[in-house]
């Protein structure tokens, strides 16, 4: 059984606010089923495709927007401010967008506000 872990050692202070460029992988290469809108929480994965250490975060939609397989988009997401995060949040960084083992997205960290 594939067992996965969020990072609950949360620090004090503000949610971690980054603008990322968020590529959703296409329903027949192995994506969502269907698109989301406003309070989508998946998994965000900084690790390979056998790590299973997540990070807690909801990408941010605008109100009656929905975001559908294979599309591209910036958008904002929302981190708990995890320890060891921050680090990891650097203009470039690629990471991996899950819903359980599956890949549903890439992200690509545009700025950390």
């Amino acid at each position: 059984m594939f067992a996965f872990t969020d990072n609950l050692d949360i620090e004090e202070g503000k949610p971690i606010v980054i603008c990322a460029t968020i590529a959703l992988v296409a329903e027949d290469q192995g994506g969502r089923h269907g698109p989301f809108t406003k309070g989508f929480r998946p998994n965000h994965n900084f690790g390979g495709p056998d790590d299973s250490f997540f990070f807690i975060g909801q990408i941010e939609v605008e109100d009656g927007v929905w975001v559908y397989p294979g599309e591209t988009r910036d958008l904002k997401v929302t981190f708990l401010n995890a320890r060891g995060l921050r680090e990891l949040l650097v203009p470039g960084r690629i990471w991996r967008i899950q819903e359980g083992p599956r890949l549903i997205a890439v992200g690509t960290v545009i700025e950390v506000e």
